[in-house]
């Protein structure tokens, strides 16, 4: 495939508007020919209100962005893939690890391909920092991921809801840069939930990880920060400190600023999903979900006050 793809998107939401468009707009390898949605559009492009009337109606498509909540995307993911569509699916790729890895097996056997993004690992202090532990092996890691969920996701009810992963909905951004950067993968040992009495899904998270070397991971998720925001990792070596802030979009190495690339996730993410159908291949690492699982599965579940938008 050497034209630009033809490319759908399933769900429009705040974060088409704010991060896929851009990125499909300003990447050559892609042309954006029809959305799916229930309740947004995208001007000038043709809409329809499922992906079923959409792939009927359009089936030039060659690739779909599925960018609706958790709890639906398997459905949608199934039959784009029947139609022979490669797939895009937005962080995390599914509600369940059984759904992911059957949609996995599925788009092999369709010979299509099937990506499972995790933008935050396209931040630009992520490689740098994968790098620098590869070559300084990490003894300890403290992970601080606090955000005021009314800013950042007013009055979205599915986030609340079982399957919409409340906290580890960006908790789960922190997980995708640990496993990138760690040199050899942790597992759970001890999680706390903390659930709003109103709601089905957690707003805070205190989690506790090690490796099979007991270096230990601290991670802690809140979703009732106000003012400044954080995004922070920080790692002690056998060498120093580094630190992650803002995301990944900045790091610090014992103490010394490092020069970055300027941020471009969404853009990188959309380069990986043209080299993968290019290529004929998928990525589906399902690690960060993995770990969210697994502290539902561990967590010791606390009740606290009712939480109102």
């Amino acid at each position: 495939m050497t034209s630009p793809i033809k490319l759908a998107i399933v769900g429009v939401g705040k974060i088409v508007y704010d991060q896929h468009l851009p990125a499909i707009s300003a990447n050559p390898d892609f042309t954006l020919v029809a959305t799916a949605s229930r309740n947004n559009t995208i001007d000038n492009v043709p809409s329809f209100p499922t992906i079923e009337a959409m792939l009927e109606a359009h089936p030039e498509i060659d690739a779909v962005s599925l960018c609706m909540p958790p709890q639906y995307r398997y459905a949608a993911a199934r039959k784009a893939l029947a139609a022979g569509k490669h797939v895009f699916m937005e962080k995390p790729p599914g509600a369940t690890l059984s759904e992911v890895a059957d949609l996995d097996a599925y788009a092999a056997e369709q010979g299509v391909s099937l990506f499972a993004s995790w933008h935050s690992r396209y931040a630009p202090g992520v490689q740098p920092a994968k790098s620098h532990l590869a070559a300084n092996a990490p003894t300890s890691m403290h992970v601080i991921w606090k955000e005021d969920v009314r800013q950042w996701h007013p009055n979205q009810d599915w986030i609340w809801q079982a399957g919409g992963l409340g906290v580890f909905d960006p908790g789960i951004n922190a997980l995708s840069i640990v496993t990138e950067i760690l040199p050899s993968a942790v597992f759970l040992t001890k999680a706390a939930l903390e659930f709003p009495e109103n709601r089905d899904a957690p707003i805070a998270a205190d989690l506790h990880f090690q490796n099979a070397d007991a270096v230990k991971v601290h991670a802690e998720f809140d979703w009732r920060q106000t003012g400044k925001q954080s995004w922070d990792i920080v790692v002690t070596t056998v060498q120093g400190e580094l630190r992650l802030a803002d995301g990944g979009a900045r790091l610090w190495i014992n103490g010394a600023e490092q020069p970055l690339e300027k941020e471009a996730e969404y853009p990188s993410l959309y380069q990986r999903f043209a080299a993968l159908i290019r290529a004929g291949q998928s990525d589906v690492d399902v690690s960060p979900l993995r770990h969210v699982a697994d502290a539902f599965m561990l967590g010791r579940r606390k009740v606290v006050e009712a939480f109102h938008d």
